[in-house]
């Protein structure tokens, strides 16, 4: 019984090795996309529901030294 409980937390602990190794992949991606579109700016261009013209808003970011 005891053998079977240790093998089972030894399972446990397998997996949640491999989810963590995920999550820091994922977040390596996420961080690696965001900092490529902080280094170019991004323009919105939404249309005013009242007037009808158009609103260009444009979001600048910046790129951290490092």
């Amino acid at each position: 019984m005891a053998e079977e409980e240790g093998s089972d937390i030894q399972v446990v602990k397998g997996r949640v090795d491999l989810i963590e190794r995920r999550l820091d992949d994922i977040d390596s991606m996420v961080t690696a996309i965001a900092e490529r579109v902080m280094a170019q700016p991004v323009t919105l261009i939404v249309m005013c529901p009242h007037c009808g013209k158009n609103i260009e808003v444009v979001l600048m970011g910046t790129h951290r030294p490092g």
